[in-house]
């Protein structure tokens, strides 16, 4: 199992400098390396801005009274959105504060601690940055820690086994509990839209749980840089922890970005490219993006659930009619995510190359 985690090579990406480290030098502007003049200015939050939809996890499964109006809340939420705020979502509050504090004090490690845990040429687990293919391209400011947590056969042996105690064994824990977690959302978006006995568990269960951690420096000139560039995942399903109180994430919805303002105790939940897939273009997977600001850091935990590498995604055959035909192509969840880390994050541009009707187009 040790040698599969070795040799498991979704993608690649080059070797950059630590953004953390240029920060703490507290440079008055930002080198040119970053400096992006023709992306969209960082929107300023205005007290009519709406706000992603709050789902009521508790309702949802216990509440027979609310139920049925939560799942219609959930369904819109998915499909209107492709995001939303879960709370009383059941996940202790004692393993949210020790990840919180682990990621901190993982992103505060010595440069040389941090280096035994650095990505390795060939690979983008560890920390550094990922989708980084050329000397010349723009570097986002911020940097990232990510590694495959579940199975665990797939754990690289140079870092999981290598994290900080107790850290570790809380990773562990928590990886557990957004596996359960994104299972009892997805057996609900299953019921809402109609498909077929476990149909959904037969496409996404059993998958992979992987994270990537975010740590987002202030910048002396924010508005022309961009902690992480526009793009949809390529998960199922992203879990996301706010492990600070900054603000950054932006969605884009109806042409313009909108901030997110995590509420407390509460999941940012977004549904992925392979589940836009499965149901057939019903949920979408949403562009978005991290700006970041000149006061304070901010810091996030991503959990991304996905299929099994062995499996194959499409259009679930009972979301598949003569009037709603398939919209995706099938494709093997290896070939997928492999396609998607050997690309730039531009948008949802590599989604829409899985389209039936952009098949075998240049750019795909």
């Amino acid at each position: 199992m040790e040698q599969e985690a070795t040799m498991l090579r979704l993608g690649d990406s080059l070797l950059v400098p630590s953004v953390q480290e240029l920060a703490k030098s507290s440079p008055s502007t930002v080198p040119l390396r970053y400096v992006r003049p023709n992306q969209d200015p960082p929107f300023q939050f205005i007290d009519t801005s709406p706000q992603i939809p709050v789902i009521d996890l508790h309702k949802l499964l216990f509440s027979n009274n609310s139920q049925d109006c939560e799942l219609h809340k959930l369904h819109l939420a998915c499909k209107d959105w492709g995001f939303f705020q879960l709370i009383n979502h059941g996940v202790s509050d004692a393993l949210v504060e020790n990840m919180k504090s682990g990621v901190e004090a993982l992103f505060n490690l010595p440069l040389e601690e941090k280096r035994k845990l650095w990505q390795k040429p060939g690979d983008f687990e560890g920390f550094g940055q990922s989708f980084v293919f050329s000397e010349e391209q723009k570097l986002n400011w911020g940097d990232l820690f990510a590694v495959f947590i579940l199975p665990a056969y797939l754990r690289k042996p140079h870092l999981f086994p290598n994290l900080p105690l107790p850290f570790r064994d809380d990773l562990d824990a928590y990886a557990l509990e957004m596996e359960i977690l994104a299972m009892k959302l997805l057996d609900l978006m299953a019921k809402t839209l109609k498909m077929e006995g476990c149909e959904m568990r037969e496409l996404l269960g059993g998958g992979i749980v992987s994270t990537r951690m975010n740590y987002y420096p202030p910048c002396p000139q924010p508005e022309l840089v961009i902690g992480l560039n526009n793009h949809s995942d390529a998960s199922g399903l992203t879990i996301l922890l706010q492990v600070n109180e900054m603000e950054g994430l932006q969605i884009r919805k109806d042409g313009r970005w909108i901030p997110v303002q995590p509420l407390p105790n509460a999941f940012v939940v977004n549904i992925g490219d392979i589940l836009e897939i499965v149901t057939n273009g019903i949920y979408r997977s949403i562009e978005h993006r991290v700006t970041v600001n000149s006061a304070k850091e901010r810091l996030s935990l991503a959990i991304f659930y996905s299929p099994r590498l062995d499996g194959e995604i499409g259009p679930a055959p009972s979301l598949v009619s003569s009037d709603s035909p398939a919209l995706f192509k099938r494709i093997g969840v290896t070939d997928f995510l492999k396609g998607f880390f050997s690309k730039e994050l531009n948008g949802k541009s590599y989604l829409d190359c899985m389209r039936i009707q952009n098949e075998g187009t240049h750019d795909c």
